[in-house]
């Protein structure tokens, strides 16, 4: 393996100490780059690539190729996967998010185990049969989804557990059973047009209102869960927003798509970040009620030390 899986660095540790992750992630890749801003600004932008391949025991990297950034990935067998845009001209697009992608496989022992897993970049060639990649363009999920057949084909998935799974069920003692999110109420001056906003409103109300952690932990999952959670979905929103944007040909149109896609990769960064929420939540001890707190006797007046002036008044002596 050209470069070993090293330690979690301390922003990565922060998240995970003190809690058991339904799918752990592995851990970040061992080198003085990983605690530069640029390599983790690098890191950010890619967080939606990185993400899942992580929570499948794949430790990743951000490299520069010929002209673009791609995404490095160790395999178990030594070889590696090159997750890249497209590398003949350089793209105008910000990192992570470019017109395709290309995810090639490798060995550094062996070129005969070089193929080529999952192609969605523009066909340039008009003569080129075509690739039924190609109409997925720079969407992350169609690609995960070729890595992960091609890779439990070879049986090099180190991490049995994914993040479409269904978690382990906990102990009948400590299981809870998930609230309905409540339907929302249509609050004065609010129009139809604000549906989803009352939906989020309603949900807020709900965890505001729960009486168990165990029951916040579970709201916390209809934000938070890896492939359907709100804050998946409103990435995937940001995304198919850029593109429509990208859709008008117009400078401010281009300009438009990479704010909506950075801010599309930024909520995905949070993803990353608040994976460890839900269970961390659902560990937590609520407090013991007021009424069951012991009473302190008060103290014994005889042991209390005489009181002292008040700070700048000397004391009166008789």
């Amino acid at each position: 393996m050209r470069r070993p899986p090293g330690g979690v660095v301390a922003a990565d540790a922060a998240s995970t100490s003190g809690a058991r992750r339904p799918t752990p992630l592995a851990p970040l890749p061992h080198h003085r780059n990983v605690n530069t801003p640029q390599w983790q600004e690098l890191w950010r932008h890619h967080a939606h690539i990185t993400t899942p391949l992580r929570e499948r025991g794949l430790v990743c990297d951000i490299e520069f190729g010929l002209n673009a950034y791609y995404v490095y990935v160790s395999l178990p067998d030594d070889g590696y996967l090159i997750i890249s845009p497209p590398q003949e001209q350089p793209s105008d697009r910000p990192p992570g998010t470019p017109e395709g992608w290309i995810v090639t496989r490798n060995h550094p022992d062996d070129r005969a185990l070089f193929e080529i897993i999952y192609d969605s970049a523009p066909n340039d060639d008009p003569d080129a049969p075509p690739r039924p990649e190609t109409r997925h363009g720079g969407s992350i999920e169609p690609m995960i989804e070729a890595i992960d057949d091609r890779l439990s084909q070879l049986g090099l998935l180190t991490h049995s557990s994914t993040p479409t799974e269904t978690p382990p069920k906990l102990p009948a003692s400590t299981r809870h059973p998930t609230p309905e999110p409540a339907a929302p109420q249509h609050s004065a001056g609010l129009t139809s047009a604000h549906v989803y906003g009352e939906v989020i409103r309603a949900l807020t109300d709900q965890l505001n209102g729960t009486e168990s952690h165990a029951d916040a932990a579970a709201l916390l999952h209809q934000i938070l869960a890896p492939a359907d959670g709100l804050l998946a979905t409103l990435g995937d929103f940001f995304e198919a927003a850029a593109e429509k944007a990208k859709e008008a040909e117009e400078d401010d149109g281009f300009d438009l798509s990479y704010d909506l896609a950075d801010a599309a990769a930024e909520i995905r960064d949070l993803t990353d970040v608040l994976h460890s929420a839900e269970e961390r939540m659902r560990t937590l001890t609520p407090p013991e009620p007021a009424s069951q707190r012991p009473t302190a006797s008060p103290p014994d007046a005889r042991a209390l030390p005489p009181p002292f002036p008040p700070p700048g008044k000397p004391r009166h002596t008789r």
